[in-house]
C-alpha cells in the first residue's frame, strides 16, 4: 500500500540530509531524495506545480540544485516537465495506471517466488522485523510511517530474491506505482500489512507457489482499492 500523506512540506535543509563524514552526492541528488520522498508520501498530489522559487525556499538551496532534481524525478517518471509551464507531479491516467499494475503484479509474484527458492535466513529475519513495526504501524501509526514501512517491506522482500536486475527494475517501477496507491488511505492498512504476512509465511515455508500468488494478488487488491477511492485523473476529467 502507498497511502496519502499530509499536506505539510519538507522544512529542513536538504543541505543536512548526509551524515558527516559520508560520500557526498551531488546537492541535485540530495534534493531530488527529498522531493522523491515527498511525492511518496503523498505531500505533493499528482498535477500539483512544483515551483523552483518555493521549492528552494522550503528546502533551503538555490534553484540550481532544484531545477537538477526536477530534471532527475522527470527521468524517473515522477516529475513532467512542460516548456513554459514547468514541473509538476506526473498525474498518470487510468489505462497507464492499470498497465503499471500488471507489470508490478507480476514482478512482485516473482520477487516473492525468487524470496521463498532462495531462503536467506538473515533476509527473512529482516522482514520479520519489518512486519512487526508495519503491524504495529497499522494500529497506531502515521501515514508516513506506513508508506515508509510498506517500502522498506517491498525492498527487503526484493533484496531476498538476491536477483539485481529484478531489484533495480522493481524500485523503479514501485515508486512510479506509488502515484497510483497514494489514494489508498489508512483504512486499508490491517489489510495490506496482514497481506504481506501471509506472503512472508509462504517465503519461510519455502512455498514458491503460494508466495508468488499471494504477492500478485496483494497488488491488485491494492490498486483496485486505490481505482475505487481515487478522484477523477486526468483522461476521465477529458485531459
Amino acid at each position: 500500500m502507498e497511502p496519502t500523506g499530509p499536506t505539510s512540506r519538507p522544512t529542513r535543509s536538504a543541505r543536512q540530509s548526509t551524515r558527516p563524514g559520508e560520500r557526498h552526492p551531488s546537492l541535485g541528488r540530495v534534493v531530488a531524495d527529498e522531493l522523491r520522498r515527498a511525492i511518496l508520501r503523498g505531500r505533493y498530489k499528482p498535477g500539483e506545480r512544483l515551483v523552483e522559487d518555493r521549492l528552494s525556499e522550503e528546502l533551503a538551496v538555490s534553484r540550481i540544485p532544484v531545477r537538477e532534481a526536477l530534471r532527475l524525478l522527470s527521468a524517473e517518471g515522477l516529475v513532467d516537465l512542460q516548456p513554459r509551464r514547468g514541473a509538476s507531479v506526473t498525474e498518470v491516467s487510468t489505462e497507464v495506471a492499470r498497465e503499471m499494475v500488471e507489470v508490478r503484479a507480476l514482478l512482485e509474484g516473482l520477487n516473492a517466488r525468487l524470496a521463498a527458492r532462495r531462503h536467506d535466513p538473515a533476509a527473512v529475519a529482516e522482514l520479520r522485523e519489518t512486519l512487526r513495526k508495519g503491524n504495529a504501524a497499522a494500529t497506531a501509526g502515521t501515514v508516513e510511517e506506513l508508506v515508509d514501512l510498506n517500502s522498506e517491506f517491498h525492498d527487503r522482500l526484493a533484496k531476498a530474491g538476491r536477483n539485481t536486475i529484478l531489484l533495480d527494475i522493481m524500485r523503479s517501477l514501485r515508486e512510479r506505482t506509488s502515484l497510483v496507491f497514494a489514494a489508498n488511505s489508512q483504512g486499508r492498512a490491517k489489510e495490506d500489512w496482514q497481506e504481506h504476512s501471509g506472503i512472508l509465511a509462504a517465503v519461510i515455508d519455502g512455498d514458491e507457489e503460494l508466495a508468488s500468488l499471494l504477492a500478485t494478488r496483494h497488488v491488485f487488491r491494492a490498486a483496485e482499492a486505490a481505482f475505487a477511492s481515487a478522484i477523477p485523473r486526468a483522461d476521465d476529467a477529458g485531459g
